[in-house]
């Protein structure tokens, strides 16, 4: 039996783990093997996932085959109000999920609350509303006596794998553009994240969305995320997550030429120049840099500042950093939860170590401060907000993604400089530039290797725009008309009249 959703709403403790069941042909199916998955505050299971593989991916690809056809054939605006309906169940139900996503990834309630339950809400009624609006095109060729026209037609059974960081969010990023446009889906949340999506399989059926539209497998990569990538009959797959794990979904899909799109790791640069507006550029850096335990793909991790305005700078981001609070997630106060595993603490601080090996200065955060913690707490994977100093471009940890509440910062002469070291990283997702100076702000964006940069502001998003990065950061673009266009085929008609 399942516990209702009240208990988790509330933050109780159960007595047994909640179990979880794959969502297939819109019934709940148990499966044979189960994963432990933890409560990152307390370090407890609280939860059982399913260790699904090969055979369960079969059936629910069967099952989204089967949906397919009348699926497609509905109009726009027929799925657009069945989108809508689930968006205003999610709504209603918004507190029950920012508890569930706080315990089951370690964020805290208020951002749950404010920004990942809302952004799920808005993903579907946002691409419920744009699949009402895009058109084909035409082209007359009067010599020829031709018309061609163009029609755009869903792709198929769409593979949607989404991470751990932003579970629900991100996952609802995928399902409203694909069955918006008429795809049916199989789904694959992260194995360390999966309850809300469970919960939203709850409201799958309350919204009328038919059986097959929407499948979800639980499990790991190797078994479920593997399957379901190589599998013949998914022509399509969007992936956010590790680059390393990219490579391995290029190879395996690569005999089925299936369209990818992937949104992968970043190394993202702030670059900051003397007429910065100084309070403002260093209260945004700071929410930028440790939002989400810094475990946001967007965050800033590298932070360049204009050797002038340096010192000033540094002081009093240090300050800030201190007064950015890590602490139980239930705590209105507390800006920060826990990070999503003990590896994953294990890891981030492996690169505070590297860096203090290296000669470089923590000024703040792990290993300086201590980190008060209420007693349910103490075996949480916590990490306050850390910034170091004096650490070499060429080091580990200014090259390789650390995903934590870690921020190297760094001195520059000139604009020239700031543009090669910001770009000198195998990855290209977003950039922060932060000037008085239109022309410079202009200038330093464009030659900035990056899909999305930020001037003066951070992580506002017009989902009608491209997202996506460049170089390892990730293949493809998506939100709005790339949405539109990565989960259609496009097909030319010419017609001699």
């Amino acid at each position: 039996m399942h516990p209702d959703r009240a208990d988790m709403a509330q933050g109780a403790e159960l007595k047994t783990p909640l179990v979880l069941q794959n969502y297939i042909g819109g019934e709940f199916v148990p499966c044979s093997r189960y994963i432990d998955s933890y409560d990152p505050s307390t370090g407890e299971v609280y939860c059982q996932v399913p260790d699904s593989g090969p055979d369960e991916v079969e059936q629910a690809v069967n099952a989204a085959k089967e949906a397919f056809s009348s699926w497609a054939a509905r109009s726009p605006a027929d799925r657009a109000h069945v989108l809508n309906k689930l968006a205003d169940l999610l709504e209603a139900h918004l507190e029950e999920f920012a508890q569930a996503e706080s315990r089951d990834q370690g964020k805290t309630v208020t951002a749950a609350r404010a920004m990942e339950v809302p952004r799920a809400v808005y993903n579907f009624r946002f691409f419920a509303s744009s699949v009402l609006h895009h058109m084909t095109e035409c082209s007359e060729m009067p010599h020829a006596e031709c018309v061609s026209y163009t029609v755009r037609r869903p792709v198929g059974v769409a593979g949607l794998i989404s991470p751990w960081n932003l579970p629900l969010y991100l996952l609802t990023w995928k399902i409203a553009p694909a069955i918006a446009t008429g795809n049916t889906v199989v789904a694959k949340p992260s194995e360390m994240t999966s309850v809300t999506a469970w919960m939203l399989c709850k409201l799958l059926k309350e919204a009328d969305i038919p059986p097959g539209v929407v499948n979800v497998v639980f499990g790991t990569g190797p078994r479920v995320g593997d399957a379901l990538v190589s599998h013949p009959e998914v022509p399509l797959v969007s992936f956010t997550g590790s680059t390393a794990t990219a490579r391995l979904i290029a190879e395996r899909s690569a005999p089925y030429c299936k369209k990818l799109s992937m949104e992968l790791g970043g190394k993202n640069p702030a670059v900051i120049f003397e007429d910065a507006d100084l309070e403002e550029c260093v209260a945004t850096t700071v929410r930028s840099s440790f939002s989400n335990q810094g475990e946001i793909c967007l965050c800033t991790s590298r932070v360049f500042v204009e050797r002038s305005l340096y010192p000033e700078f540094l002081q009093k981001f240090v300050v800030a950093a201190r007064q950015w609070k890590t602490g139980c997630p239930l705590d209105k106060s507390s800006n920060n939860g826990a990070l999503i595993s003990k590896e994953h603490l294990e890891k981030v601080r492996s690169y505070v170590k590297l860096a203090l090996s290296e000669g470089g200065v923590v000024h703040c955060g792990e290993g300086v401060d201590p980190l008060p913690l209420p007693e349910r707490n103490k075996n949480g994977y916590f990490m306050g907000a850390t910034v170091i100093t004096g650490v070499a471009d060429e080091s580990r940890c200014m090259q390789e993604e650390i995903f934590g509440p870690v921020a190297i910062v760094t001195p520059f002469d000139g604009e020239e400089e700031a543009v090669r070291r910001a770009n000198n990283v195998r990855y290209g997702l977003s950039a922060v530039v932060w000037s008085r100076d239109v022309g410079r702000v202009h200038r330093v964006a464009q030659q900035l290797q990056a899909g999305i940069v930020w001037t003066n502001c951070w992580l506002v998003r017009d989902l009608n725009l491209p997202f996506g990065g460049m170089k390892c950061s990730g293949v493809g673009r998506e939100g709005g008309w790339d949405s539109y266009h990565f989960f259609t085929e496009v097909k030319t008609i010419t017609v001699k009249h």
